[in-house]
């Protein structure tokens, strides 16, 4: 502004040639000082009313931007930590299901060993119950098969010898019988 004045001061100074010049551009000095002073009056307000709020919108509009940033920074690295936690935490649940599923077989194992060893216990104890079974019926049928022959000899003995056996004859035969089946 202060060269305006001074290029105005200059072409008063000069005489009649820069009134000539002046005349020639057609510079009125004194409508072109109110225009420059409503230059700066109009230059000076929007400077403060609408260049500097401007500005500091800007000013305010990066700081918002800059801060998103760091943030989005700040969320993928908590994301990167989260996403490791959870394959940590995934990996340490897959490696307690897999010792449960172990635990699980070798106690459905030791479970099968002892029902296994029930059931052979068992069936051990049915067989003997069996032998033992089959042995008192032997035994029975034998000593039933005894009396029997010894029922047969005494009876076909009377036959043979046409006589009618007294008690004490039937039982000397009887004794006699036993003996040499025991033998």
């Amino acid at each position: 502004m202060t060269h305006l004045i001074f290029f105005g001061g200059i072409a008063s100074d000069l005489g009649s040639k820069g009134a000539d010049i002046a005349q020639t551009f057609g510079l009125d000095l004194p409508h072109f000082i109110a225009q420059c002073i409503s230059f700066a009056i109009v230059a000076g307000l929007l400077t403060k009313f609408a260049y500097k709020p401007i500005l500091t919108v800007l000013e305010e509009r990066r700081q918002r931007i800059a801060d998103g940033l760091a943030n989005a920074d700040k969320i993928k690295t908590e994301l990167a930590r989260t996403e490791a936690m959870q394959r940590e935490v995934l990996e340490k649940a897959n490696a307690q299901a897999n010792k449960l599923i172990e635990e699980a077989r070798a106690a459905a194992a030791r479970v099968q060993e002892q029902e296994t060893q029930k059931a052979i216990a068992q069936a051990e104890q049915i067989v003997t119950k069996a032998k033992e079974a089959a042995a008192l019926e032997r035994q029975r049928m034998l000593t039933d098969l005894k009396r029997e022959v010894v029922t047969l000899v005494v009876h076909t003995t009377g036959l043979v010898t046409g006589k009618v056996l007294t008690a004490e004859d039937q039982q000397r035969l009887a004794e006699e019988t036993r003996r040499q089946l025991a033998a």
